[in-house]
Order: C-alpha cells, then structure tokens, then sequence
C-alpha cells in the first residue's frame, strides 16, 4: 500500500517564511560589506598647511645666499683663470726676453756706425768688407767725434715713444800718426798749466766729460817702437825742449778721461778691433743677466757647485750645509756635523739664545764630534767660535779669524 504525502498550506507558509529571513539576511550581509571601512578612512584630509611670511623671507634669503655663493665661486675661477692667463704671459715674456739677450740674437740688434770721414782712407773697405761678410748691420753718417766709430742698439719695447735706439757706451777713434801727435801735444799743454781743455784737440768734445763713455784710440801705421823713439822726440821739438814724456799723457788719459791709446800697424788691426767690440758688446747683457746671482752658495745649476732648493723646502739643508762651508777650513764633514745638530740656522740661534753665557755660545759646537774617513774628532772651539761671531755679529767688518 502506498503512502501518500500530502504538504499542507501549513507548511507551505513555514517555507516562504524561511526563504523571506534568508533573503533579509544576505541582502543585510551585502550592505554591511558595502559600509565596511578600514579604520581612519573615514576622517576628512587634513588641509595643506599655509607657510608665514618668516619662513617664505627665510626661504627667500638662503636662496640668495646659494646664489651668491655659486656666484662667488664663478668669480673665483674667472679670476685665477685671469691669473694664470697672467702668469703664462709673464713666463712668455720673461722667456722672449731672455732669448733677445743671447748673443746670436742681440748681435741682430746692434748697428755699427762708421763715420763718413773715415771712408776717405784707403783701408776702410777691408772694415765694410769684414761687416758685409759677418752680416753685421752699419751706417755711414757723420759722427759728432771725427774719424770715430760708435754703436747703436734697438729697444723694441720704446718704439711707440720714439726713442727705438740708445747709444752703447763703446767710441772708437782712428787716429794718423800725426794728429796723435797734435793730441798729445794739446792734452800736455793743458796739464801743465792747469786749463780748461783744448777745444781745437780731435778730443776737444770729451775731455771735459767725466768719463761715461770709453774711447778708444787707434793710432795706424804705428810700430811697436815708434811710441818709445820717434814719438817722444817729435813733440819734445815740437813743444819747444820741454820735458815731454808720451806715457804720462797716456796714463793721466786713462785715468782721468776713460780713454785707451792702442798702435795698430794697419786697417786690418783696426778691423780685428771693431769685430772684437762689437761681440763683447752682444755678449756682454746676457753674461751680467746670468752674473747675478745673490746667494754665490745657493746658485741654480750643479755645474757651480750650487744646490737646487724646491718649492716644498727640500734642499734648505744643503744650502745651509754649503753656507758653513763658507768659512775657512770648515770642510764638508764639519760642515755636515753641525748641520745635523742643528738642522737650520734658527735652531743654532734659539741654542745661543738659551745658553747662559758668552764663553757657553762660542763653546756650544766645540764638543761635536765629526766623522770622517779616519779617526773621529771634534769640532773644536776655534771652529765653533767663527760659527757663533758670523751668525751673531753685528759688526760688518768684523773679521772672524
């Protein structure tokens, strides 16, 4: 027998019931998922907060101190770019000026100037033949002292005030025998009563100078004797009997007015002469440029037994070591014990100032013992004292033997 089952309306209101909870239930579910918030989220942002005015003038000023700097530091590098600009023009002049005082290149810049008289002797031409071969620049024009021969250099650097020449201090005159004679006779007559010089004389012009110029007499067509004999004999007759002696003319010339008498036998000697002038006169800028050297014992060069001091001081020792060598019979190992005691000349005078007495500073070096190749030995008191009077002495003409 089968079993009917039959839903009452019952029960049929119990299940809509159910799914009506159900459905309250999921649609509540979602909404609370949809008002769910992480903590926080929901407070408003805050808003963006408003700067003083301090601040923004603060702000203000350290942005124009960045400026300032960054502008400072520009400067800054333009100027030591200026600087060393400055520097290296310096170092290209002080090179171009050191390489026109070479003899090869100041010979460039000298001109011999011939007087137009002189071109009436017949051996003149081996003088303008001898300077055309050399290349040597000359002029003929007339000089203010007859029969002379001068030089001239170019200054570059003035030619923009119109001076682009100065005269060297070099005159050479040619004399014949008889106007040496004339001369002589002049400048005696004048010695012996005392008077004003002989403006007739060839030298008429410079014997009233005071000597800055150095003239050079050269008398041709002269032998080695005719000085001694001849000459002295003709202006004895000439000068009336009187007691004329031909060297003192020469000696009070050479004294007193600068000038040299030299007897050449011919044009050729006169050549030879104005050639030897004019490479003393080239040679002669860059030997006094190289010459002076303050410190004899601190040159720049091994080859004068000199030592090289550095920018970072390296060397002073060695220049202190050679500057107490300076003194007598201080040898080198002396010289290098002292200078190993008291590394510089300050230290040797801090120790003379903290000794108590004189006889303890000139004894301070004396107990120093010195190694040598033999055997070992001191200083010494004599030694020691000439160190102390040449560092300490007030007295330049002192003499500390």
């Amino acid at each position: 027998m089968s079993a009917i089952w039959e839903i009452s309306d019952s029960d049929t209101e119990v299940d809509e019931e159910s799914k009506d909870d159900l459905q309250r239930d999921e649609s509540a579910k979602d909404s609370g998922d949809r008002n769910f918030s992480p903590p926080g989220h929901d407070r408003p942002s805050p808003a963006k907060k408003r700067r003083s005015k301090e601040e923004i003038e603060a702000d203000r000023e350290r942005a124009l101190q960045r400026r300032e700097a960054r502008e400072k530091k520009r400067a800054a590098k333009e100027r030591e770019k200026q600087e060393k600009r400055k520097e290296q023009q310096e170092r290209k002049e002080a090179a171009q000026h050191l390489n026109s005082l070479k003899p090869e290149n100041y010979l460039k810049r000298l001109t011999v100037c011939i007087d137009s008289a002189l071109l009436q002797q017949g051996g003149c031409d081996i003088l303008l033949g001898t300077l055309s071969s050399f290349e040597w620049r000359y002029s003929i024009q007339q000089q203010r002292l007859p029969n002379s021969i001068t030089w001239i250099r170019d200054l570059p650097q003035l030619a923009e005030d119109g001076a682009g020449t100065v005269a060297e201090d070099q005159l050479v005159q040619v004399l014949r025998p008889s106007e040496f004679l004339d001369m002589v006779t002049s400048v005696k007559k004048m010695m012996d009563n005392e008077e004003e010089p002989v403006v007739d004389s060839v030298l008429g012009p410079f014997l009233d100078r005071d000597g800055v110029k150095a003239i050079t007499l050269l008398v041709t067509e002269s032998q080695m004797d005719y000085r001694r004999h001849t000459l002295g004999e003709t202006i004895q007759s000439k000068y009336g009997g009187g007691n004329l002696d031909v060297e003192e003319v020469l000696v009070y010339l050479q004294l007193h007015k600068n000038i040299s008498v030299v007897f050449v036998n011919g044009w050729q000697d006169v050549t030879d002469h104005v050639c030897a002038v004019t490479k003393s006169l080239s040679k002669r800028p860059f030997k006094q440029l190289t010459e002076q050297s303050e410190l004899p014992f601190c040159v720049d060069g091994s080859w004068a037994s000199g030592v090289r001091v550095e920018k970072d001081g390296s060397g002073l020792k060695q220049v202190w070591s050679k500057q107490i060598q300076q003194l007598n019979r201080v040898s080198q190992a002396t010289a290098s014990c002292v200078t190993a005691a008291y590394p510089s000349p300050q230290l040797l005078l801090q120790a003379y100032k903290a000794s108590g007495s004189e006889a303890e500073r000139k004894k301070l070096l004396a107990d120093l013992a010195v190694k040598g190749e033999g055997k070992d030995r001191r200083v010494g008191p004599e030694i020691s004292t000439r160190v102390y009077r040449c560092l300490t002495a007030q007295n330049p003409e002192l003499v500390l033997d």
